[in-house]
């Protein structure tokens, strides 16, 4: 047990894990909690989801923030932050109760997932990161099925209400992040982190696959659930079984995309995500068959555990002291879409729900096109296939 707490690999795990208990158990319940209690319509939704990706937008303060609070300690302020929003969600049931909560599990889960990512990088070997990371996502996946399963009893045979499962699950995640800040060393940087924000003009692919991914992203994250539960009637229960069964596939699969990514490349693996991605985005457009609704769904989270080849490709290319501040201002980019867009297709919704999910194809097929620029190898000073010097030894 002691070894487990000088582990940085272990302290990664810990990380997902809570993660997961507070936002996996936010984010399936949400849907139907916002419609059944809060009543709430997709203008609503789309209000409360531009809120939640606010503290996205800000994440390039966590920079600011590591000038008064190391990096684990931050860690664990955020995991707590995280839970506590969560905790208290059930308990405000208005537009305005749901939208403060959800901006301090917000603050929490975006300061925390910018950590982690730094941490993944600075910490892991360049050889073993996919592979590392493929398995934290497996692990993630497993952590998301327990969290469904147990949300499933509580509300289907203890017929618990939704305050009492956000409590549970936000506690968790307070526990999880006290534990941590007791009982793991302090770790010493292996480099020093730049700490001054700066935009590096030779990041700039992966600065735009980050912006689009995010609008992307949002899209699916926003509507693809509220579509479910609007248009096709889903209930709580059938929302957390798809939810569980999605975990399953991605516990068996992220390893094997992990493997493949560190066997095939980058270049690859994200070509195959966005081609993916433009095909489920057009097919959700004009579904009308619930169970073709769910498939989509799965094959969408199942696309999206191979966005952690996005991730080893800016390790590749991305000087070891940039890492921090670069993942910061990344997670800032992969939010600037969010703030507005849900806000906007929120409205558009009211109108053509199709039209929402085409400008989702649009933008996978923006990706799909860039991924072409991604070298087969790439490294500092060969960034992308526009590169015609040699590439740094």
């Amino acid at each position: 047990m002691k070894n487990l707490f000088k582990s940085k690999e272990a302290l990664l795990y810990i990380m997902s894990i809570a993660m997961l208990f507070s936002f996996s158990a936010w984010m399936s319940l949400l849907n139907n909690f916002v419609v059944e209690v809060a009543s709430f319509n997709g203008s609503q939704i789309g209000i409360l989801q531009s809120l939640r990706e606010i503290p996205g937008f800000l994440a390039f303060t966590v920079v600011l923030v590591l000038y008064f609070i190391a990096q684990q300690r931050l860690v664990y302020l955020s995991m707590i932050l995280l839970g506590f929003g969560t905790l208290l969600t059930g308990y405000f049931p208005s537009a305005i109760g749901l939208y403060v909560t959800t901006v301090i599990m917000s603050v929490g889960f975006h300061y925390l997932e910018t950590l982690n990512q730094s941490l993944s990088l600075q910490w892991l070997d360049k050889n073993r990161a996919p592979l590392v990371l493929g398995r934290i996502t497996a692990v993630k996946s497993f952590t998301g099925v327990l969290v469904f399963v147990l949300i499933f009893l509580m509300m289907k045979y203890f017929e618990l209400p939704y305050k009492d499962v956000y409590l549970i699950f936000g506690g968790i995640t307070v526990i999880l992040g006290i534990v941590c800040w007791i009982f793991f060393e302090n770790f010493k940087e292996d480099v020093v982190q730049e700490k001054r924000l700066n935009l590096r003009k030779e990041y700039w692919l992966f600065y735009l696959l980050t912006l689009l991914a995010g609008a992307r992203r949002q899209i699916f994250v926003v509507f693809a659930g509220f579509l479910l539960v609007e248009k096709f009637g889903v209930d709580i229960e059938n929302m957390v079984i798809l939810l569980f069964l999605n975990a399953l596939i991605n516990i068996y699969f992220a390893p094997k995309i992990g493997r493949f990514i560190h066997k095939f490349g980058e270049h690859l693996t994200l070509r195959l995500e966005y081609f993916g991605l433009v095909i489920v985005f057009t097919a959700y457009a004009f579904v009308d068959n619930v169970y073709i609704a769910f498939g989509l769904y799965l094959i969408d989270h199942l696309l999206f555990s191979m966005s952690l080849a996005l991730k080893t490709y800016f390790q590749k290319i991305a000087n070891p002291k940039d890492i921090s501040t670069a993942s910061a201002v990344s997670f800032t980019i992969n939010h600037i879409a969010a703030v507005f867009l849900p806000l906007v297709l929120g409205l558009l919704w009211l109108y053509s729900n199709s039209l929402v999910f085409i400008i989702g194809a649009l933008i996978a097929l923006c990706s799909f096109i860039l991924s072409f620029l991604i070298p087969k190898n790439p490294q500092q000073g060969l960034e992308t296939t526009l590169v015609k010097q040699s590439p740094k030894s």
